[in-house]
C-alpha cells in the first residue's frame, strides 16, 4: 500500500497509523465520516494551553453521554518510540477523580497482544465509560512532534493479522518519528526527548482539563 501521511489522511477522516506496541504491532484508526480533530506542535510556546483547551472541549462534548472515564494508554516501554502511552499512564495513574480510571502504565502496559483481554476487563468493571485512547504513531518527517486529538476510535492488530475491536470515543496520538521503512527499528531508535515532551504536554493537559471539568461540576452543585 502506498504510504500517505497521517495528517493528510486525517483531513478526510481516515487515519492509518503505525502504533508503537509490543512485538511491532500496528493500529489503524478508521472513520467513514469527516471528524473534527486538532493538531498541536509540541514544542510551541503555547502547546500545553492549546492541548488543554482542545481536550476540554472534546471531553465536555462527550462526557454527558457516558458514565465515568477510562483513559486507555496503549504501548510498551520495550521501544523508546512505543513508550508514549505507558509514560502518560504512569503520569496519570495517581489521579483521584471520581469514576476516572487509567489502563496502561510502565508497570502494566496495554498493547495489541493483550488489548482484547483489557477491553473485556473494562467492559466487566465499567458501565458505558467514555474511553480515551492514547497512542503514538509514525508519519512524515515534517510532522514529527505533532499531537493529534479528536473524536474517533483506534483499531489495533492490523500489523499482526489480528481482528481486534475498535477502541475509543476520543483519541490522542503523538507522531514520534517518520514512517515508510523498517518501522520497528525506527521506533527503537526514537529519541526519548520528543516522547517525554509529548507525554508531559498530554498528561498535564488531561489533568488540567479534568480539574476544570470537575471543578465546574462542584461549583454547580454548591450553587444550589
Amino acid at each position: 500500500m502506498k504510504y500517505i501521511p497521517p495528517i493528510y489522511l486525517l483531513r478526510y477522516g481516515i487515519l492509518k497509523i503505525t502504533i508503537l506496541s509490543k512485538g511491532g504491532n500496528f493500529v489503524q484508526l478508521s472513520q467513514k465520516k469527516k471528524i473534527s480533530q486538532t493538531y498541536i506542535k509540541v514544542n510551541k510556546t503555547q502547546s500545553l494551553r492549546e492541548f488543554t483547551t482542545s481536550f476540554y472541549d472534546y471531553f465536555s462534548k462527550k462526557i454527558p453521554l457516558h458514565d465515568g472515564v477510562v483513559i486507555l494508554c496503549i504501548g510498551t516501554d520495550r521501544a523508546t518510540g512505543d513508550s508514549l502511552g505507558p509514560l502518560i499512564g504512569y503520569k496519570l495513574k495517581y489521579m483521584s477523580y471520581p469514576n476516572v480510571f487509567v489502563y496502561g502504565t510502565l508497570d502494566d502496559p496495554v498493547h495489541a497482544k493483550n488489548l482484547q483481554e483489557t477491553l473485556k476487563l473494562i467492559d466487566k468493571n465499567h458501565s458505558n465509560p467514555l474511553i480515551i485512547a492514547i497512542d503514538a504513531c509514525l508519519g512524515k518527517m515534517e510532522h514529527i512532534g505533532y499531537i493529534t486529538l479528536g473524536e474517533g476510535s483506534i483499531k489495533p492488530g492490523a500489523g499482526v493479522q489480528k481482528e481486534l475491536p475498535s477502541v475509543g470515543d476520543l483519541f490522542i496520538t503523538g507522531i514520534v518519528n517518520f514512517s515508510g521503512f523498517m518501522d520497528m527499528l525506527v521506533l527503537q531508535n526514537t529519541r526519548l526527548s520528543i516522547v517525554m515532551q509529548m507525554a508531559d504536554v498530554i498528561s498535564s493537559g488531561i489533568k488540567h482539563g479534568l480539574w476544570k471539568h470537575y471543578n465546574k461540576l462542584d461549583n454547580q452543585l454548591t450553587s444550589y
